[in-house]
């Protein structure tokens, strides 16, 4: 996965297989009009009172990243619901997306949570997926690939920049809810410091869930970036609080292969 200079912004390519036809970057905070603490890229309207910086930020992505059109934010609440981007018409509740159809851009906007992007072998189906544990506990992956009509052997999966299990210290209740789930959770939690406290690894969890739904292994990439520990490339709630900017995880078709 590398981080790559695309006009004023630095951005991070994904690194896996897909067919050329599919285009998909996660932002960094490098390059935008957004002032302390939110410099300099954040593009979540919500959190910052400089609305003007962010719009600013917003159009510059368009233009830099020549989207084919302005991303079909969603509003993102920890939920399950998956929504066909080509079926809204305004900005709506929904935690991923996905669409079959050329030139619509699935966004998300993450700042510690996972981002996961899924394409297939065809390129004929994108989405993109924001999974903090509570999104993952309670199925929003599943919930997003059982909207696919493709083969789950053909699908692929890039988990974009997130925190990592180092630096993601959890109370021993989001343990219980995984191992209640599936007791075989319990290897992507290690004991942290505190007493009855653990370090989870959200990355580890997103791979099995895609494995068990039947998503080869040698197509799910990624997972290589912290966004706690990298200060310089990514914003993290987990470490600024609501200083936290956000940064945008992105993926289209630009036509058939």
């Amino acid at each position: 996965m590398a981080i790559v200079k695309i006009g004023d912004l630095s951005v991070v390519q994904p690194d896996w297989n897909a067919p050329k036809n599919i285009k998909a970057f996660t932002t960094t905070r490098i390059g935008g009009k957004s002032h302390q603490p939110f410099d300099s890229f954040n593009l979540a309207l919500n959190i910052d009172e400089n609305r003007d910086a962010t719009i600013n930020n917003r159009e510059q992505l368009i233009r830099t990243l020549k989207l084919p059109e302005p991303p079909r934010w969603v509003s993102q609440t920890h939920s399950t619901i998956v929504h066909d981007v080509s079926q809204m018409e305004a900005t709506c509740e929904a935690d991923a997306t996905f669409t079959t159809e050329t030139h619509q851009v699935c966004a998300i906007l993450t700042a510690d949570c996972l981002p996961i992007l899924l394409t297939n072998q065809q390129g004929s189906f994108v989405a993109a997926i924001h999974a903090g544990w509570r999104g993952l506990l309670n199925g929003i992956l599943e919930n997003t690939l059982k909207v696919s009509s493709f083969s789950n052997h053909t699908m692929m999966a890039w988990l974009a920049p997130a925190i990592s299990q180092k630096a993601f210290e959890v109370g021993p209740e989001v343990r219980e809810a995984f191992l209640c789930s599936d007791e075989s959770y319990e290897s992507f939690f290690i004991n942290s410091t505190r007493t009855n406290h653990y370090f989870a690894d959200l990355y580890g969890i997103a791979r099995q869930k895609l494995e068990n739904f039947g998503i080869p292994k040698h197509q799910i990439s990624g997972g290589d970036h912290c966004t706690y520990t990298d200060a310089t490339h990514f914003y993290s709630h987990r470490r600024d609080g609501k200083d936290s900017g956000r940064q945008a995880t992105l993926i289209w078709m630009e036509g058939s292969i």
